[in-house]
C-alpha cells in the first residue's frame, strides 16, 4: 500500500511538473516592459490619482511584476493640457485623463467622456462596451495614433461653486467660470466666459477673483480642493456631462508591441477601476456633502429656466458641431438614438423606483 501510494504521488508530481514547466518557461521568456503614465490630477485627489495608481499596481500584480507602469501626477512629466499629445507622439506610453479636456483639438473627443444631458455612468459604459461606442471612438483615435480604454467614471457631477447666486440665465452673462469641454462651449452660448484651468490651479484662481465660478467633480473632491472656502454657492446638477468617464489613452505602437497576456492584464485592470472608481465616489460623496453644507456651503439647484436654456443651447451646439466636424457627425446620430432608448427604459423601472425611494427614505 505504501509503495503504491508513493508511486501515485510520484506520478502526480511528474504530471504537475510537466504542466508547470511550459508556463514557467513562457514566463521566463516574457520580456520586462516599463511604461510611464502621466495623469491630469494632483496627488491630493486620492480618488482620481489613487485610481490611476491602483490601475498600475494591478497591472504589475497580474504580470508577476514583468509589466510595470510608473504613475505621475499632473505636471510631473508634461502639463495636463499636453497629456494627449505626449501619448500621440510617444513621449509617454499612456495617460489617465478626461478626454473632454482636449475638445479644442477635436470636439468629438467629448463622446469618450460624456455629453451635456447625456448618458449616466451605467448607460455610458453600456454604450462603450456593447452599443458601438468603443468602435466609434477608436476609429477617431486611430488618426492620432492612440488606442483608448475606459478606466473609471466619476458619475454625475455637481454644478460647481459660485461667488454669487444664479437666479436666472441673465446671471451667467460675463461670468468667468472654470469649465472645460463641451460644457464650456454651452456656457459660452449662455453668456459665460469659460476658462480651462487645471485642478491644482482652481482654488487660487477663485481666491484671487480671476474667475467667478468653478466646477470640478463633486462633494468629496471639491472639498479636497477647498473650493467651499472661496465660493459659497454650490449648485446641482452638473448637466454638462451625464457622467464623466475616465480614459487611459495608450500610444498605439506601444500597445501593439505588448505581449497578449500584458494586454489582457491592462484591460482587466482598466475594467476593474471602471467599477471601483464610481463605487469609491458613491461611498465618499454622501458624507462629504453633509460636511460641506454643515460648514456653510449654500446648496441649491439650478433654476428651471437655466436648465431649459442649457438644454436648448446644448442641442444647438451638438448640431453645429456635427455640421463642422466629420467625427462628431459620424457619432452623433447613433449616440442620440442610444440616449433615447436608454431614457425610455430607465423611466420604466429605475427612475420610478428611485424617485419614490429617495422621496421616502430622506423624510
Amino acid at each position: 500500500m505504501q509503495r503504491r501510494s508513493f508511486i501515485d504521488k510520484t506520478a502526480m508530481a511528474g504530471v504537475l511538473g510537466a504542466l508547470a514547466a511550459p508556463a514557467a518557461m513562457a514566463q521566463a521568456g516574457t520580456p520586462a516592459v516599463k511604461w510611464r503614465m502621466s495623469t491630469s490630477w494632483p496627488k491630493s485627489l486620492d480618488t482620481m490619482y489613487g485610481s490611476a495608481e491602483h490601475l498600475c499596481k494591478r497591472v504589475a500584480e497580474l504580470t508577476d511584476g514583468k509589466f510595470t507602469i510608473q504613475c505621475f501626477a499632473g505636471g510631473e512629466i508634461v502639463p495636463p493640457p499636453q497629456n494627449m499629445e505626449a501619448v500621440s507622439n510617444g513621449t509617454i506610453e499612456v495617460n489617465h485623463v478626461l478626454a473632454s479636456a482636449f475638445v479644442g483639438k477635436n470636439p468629438a473627443l467629448a463622446f469618450d467622456t460624456g455629453l451635456p444631458f447625456g448618458l449616466n455612468a451605467r448607460q455610458h459604459n453600456a454604450w462603450m462596451q456593447y452599443g458601438g461606442g468603443m468602435e466609434a471612438t477608436r476609429e477617431m483615435y486611430k488618426k492620432m495614433g492612440i488606442t483608448n480604454f475606459v478606466c473609471g467614471n466619476v458619475g454625475v457631477q455637481m454644478g460647481g461653486w459660485y461667488r454669487k447666486q444664479i437666479k436666472s440665465v441673465a446671471d451667467l452673462a460675463g461670468l468667468k467660470m472654470r469649465i472645460g469641454g463641451i460644457g464650456g462651449m454651452v456656457m459660452s452660448k449662455l453668456g459665460a466666459v469659460p476658462q480651462q484651468i487645471p485642478a491644482a490651479d482652481i482654488y487660487p484662481s477663485l481666491e484671487k477673483g480671476t474667475i467667478d465660478a468653478a466646477e470640478w467633480i463633486g462633494p468629496y473632491d471639491d472639498a479636497k480642493l477647498g473650493l467651499n472656502k472661496v465660493a459659497p454657492f454650490y449648485y446641482s446638477p452638473g448637466w454638462w456631462e451625464g457622467s464623466a468617464s475616465i480614459t487611459a489613452q495608450v500610444n498605439s505602437k506601444a500597445w501593439d508591441a505588448l505581449p497578449a497576456q500584458y494586454k489582457a492584464a491592462f484591460e482587466c485592470a482598466c475594467n476593474e477601476q471602471t467599477m471601483k472608481m464610481i463605487a469609491d465616489y458613491d461611498n465618499r460623496n454622501p458624507e462629504a456633502i453633509k460636511k460641506l453644507v454643515g460648514s456653510g456651503a449654500k446648496l441649491s439647484y439650478f433654476p428651471k429656466p437655466v436648465m431649459e436654456a442649457a438644454f436648448k443651447a446644448s442641442n444647438e451646439l451638438m448640431n453645429e458641431l456635427a455640421a463642422s466636424n466629420e467625427d462628431f457627425k459620424a457619432m452623433l446620430p447613433g449616440w442620440l438614438k442610444y440616449r433615447r432608448d436608454q431614457a425610455s427604459w430607465f423611466r420604466v423601472a429605475e427612475a420610478e423606483l428611485d424617485n419614490f425611494t429617495f422621496a421616502n427614505v430622506t423624510k
